[in-house]
C-alpha cells in the first residue's frame, strides 16, 4: 500500500534529472544480481537483498558473508568496495550489515592561480554503510527494512544523510506440479528504496578569508550551499522458477519496473539458468523509457548486462546438502558507452 500511494509522486521525470545528489545510492555493488540487470527484486535472496529488496535477506538460512569488488566505468578509474554480513536470529529474524565504499583515486588540486594543479593532490571518498532487519512473517510473506548512513567527504568539505528502504516479497506455488518440491515458482516483490530527508555539505571547504572595501582587515566568509535530495526509487518485480522433474535444471526468467524520483523510468529484464544449483549463467537488458535523441543515451549504461557464478559445497559428500557450508564466486559485466563496461567480481560464504 505505501509503494502504491507512492507511485504518483514518484513518477520519473526527466525536467529533474541531475538535480540529486548521493546518485551512488542507485548503483549496485553486487556482482551476482547486477549480471541479472536487477531484475530479480521478487527473487533475490541472502545479503545481495540490501541493495534490491530488503525482503530477501530473510532466507538467510545461518550466517552468510559476502564480498564485492567492482571496477566502475572502466577507464575512469573509480573502484568500488563492498562488505557484508547477515545473520539469523530466532527463528524468523535475520540481521545484516553492509558496507559499500567507492574511490576515485587521487585528483590535483587546481587553484585560479594554478589551474594546472602542481600544489598536490585530494582523494574524495563515498561510503554507505547499511544497518537491516528481515522477518519472515509466513511460509509466502516476507518484509524488511534496512537504514542506511551516506557519507561523501574530500579533506575540507563532506556531507551526510540517512536513507530508509523497504521491501516485501509475496511467494506463491501457483504454476507448481509438485507443490512440496516446486514451492516457490511465482515470487512478486516491491521495494521503496532510498526516503530521507535532503543533505547539505558543510566543511572549511566552504571558507574564504577577504578583505572588504576600506577594512585594514581580513575577515573569514563562508559560502552557504544549497540542500539536495537523494534519489528515492520504487521497484515493482515478478519472477518465476521453472524446473525439471528431476530439479536438476532450472530456468528463471524476471522482470522489474522502477520509477525514479530524479531520473526516467525503466524496465528491467533478466533469464538465468542453473545448473544443480552450482553453476548459473544470466543475462539481462534495461530499457529506459523517453531516451529522446537517437544519439544520446539516457546514461552510460546502455542495456545488456552477462554474468555467472560457481557454488558449490564444503565438506564431506554424505552430508547433508542442504546443511552444508557453501562457498560462491560470482561475476558480472554491464555495457557502457562510454568507457569499457562495469566488471564485477564477487565471493560469497554461507554458513
Amino acid at each position: 500500500m505505501a509503494g502504491v500511494t507512492t507511485l504518483p509522486s514518484m513518477a520519473g521525470n526527466p525536467d529533474r534529472a541531475g538535480q540529486a545528489g548521493a546518485t551512488e545510492l542507485l548503483i549496485n555493488p553486487w556482482a551476482r544480481s547486477s549480471g541479472f540487470a536487477g531484475a530479480n527484486t521478487a527473487s533475490v535472496r541472502g545479503l545481495e537483498a540490501q541493495y534490491l529488496n530488503i525482503a530477501g535477506m530473510a532466507f538467510t538460512r545461518k550466517t552468510e558473508v559476502l564480498f564485492a569488488n567492482t571496477q566502475w566505468l572502466v577507464g575512469s578509474g573509480v573502484m568500488i568496495n563492498s562488505f557484508g554480513l547477515s545473520q539469523k536470529i530466532g527463528d524468523a529474524g535475520v540481521i545484516g550489515l553492509g558496507v559499500m565504499n567507492m574511490s576515485f583515486g587521487e585528483i590535483d588540486i587546481t587553484t585560479a592561480n594554478l589551474p594546472e594543479g602542481g600544489v598536490g593532490t585530494y582523494t574524495p571518498n563515498f561510503l554507505n554503510i547499511g544497518v537491516s532487519y528481515a522477518k519472515n512473517f509466513s511460509n509466502s510473506i516476507n518484509g524488511g527494512i534496512t537504514v542506511r548512513v551516506i557519507n561523501q567527504n574530500i579533506s575540507n568539505l563532506s556531507a551526510t544523510g540517512v536513507a530508509f528502504d523497504f521491501g516485501i516479497s509475496y511467494t506463491t506455488q501457483l504454476g507448481s506440479r509438485d507443490k512440496e518440491k516446486n514451492k516457490d515458482n511465482l515470487q512478486f516483490g516491491i521495494s521503496l528504496k532510498n526516503v530521507g530527508p535532503p543533505m547539505k555539505y558543510k566543511g572549511d571547504g566552504l571558507s574564504r578569508r577577504a578583505t572588504l572595501p576600506g577594512a585594514d582587515n581580513s575577515l573569514t566568509m563562508e559560502f552557504r550551499t544549497e540542500r539536495f535530495e537523494i534519489p528515492t526509487s520504487l521497484n515493482i518485480g515478478v519472477t518465476y522458477h521453472w524446473r525439471d522433474a528431476k530439479m536438476i535444471n532450472r530456468i528463471t526468467p524476471a522482470v522489474n519496473f522502477t520509477s525514479n524520483s530524479f531520473t526516467k523510468d525503466q524496465f528491467n529484464f533478466g533469464l538465468e539458468y542453473s545448473f544443480k544449483d552450482m553453476f548459473m549463467v544470466r543475462g539481462g537488458y534495461v530499457l529506459q523509457f523517453g531516451k529522446g535523441d537517437e544519439t544520446i543515451a539516457a546514461s552510460a549504461l546502455t542495456g545488456p548486462s552477462a554474468g555467472a557464478t560457481v557454488e558449490f559445497g564444503l565438506g564431506k559428500k554424505g552430508s547433508d546438502k542442504s546443511s552444508r557450508t557453501k562457498l560462491g564466486i560470482d561475476y558480472s559485466y554491464r555495457h557502457t558507452n562510454p568507457f569499457s563496461g562495469v566488471h564485477a567480481i564477487g565471493i560469497r560464504l554461507a554458513l
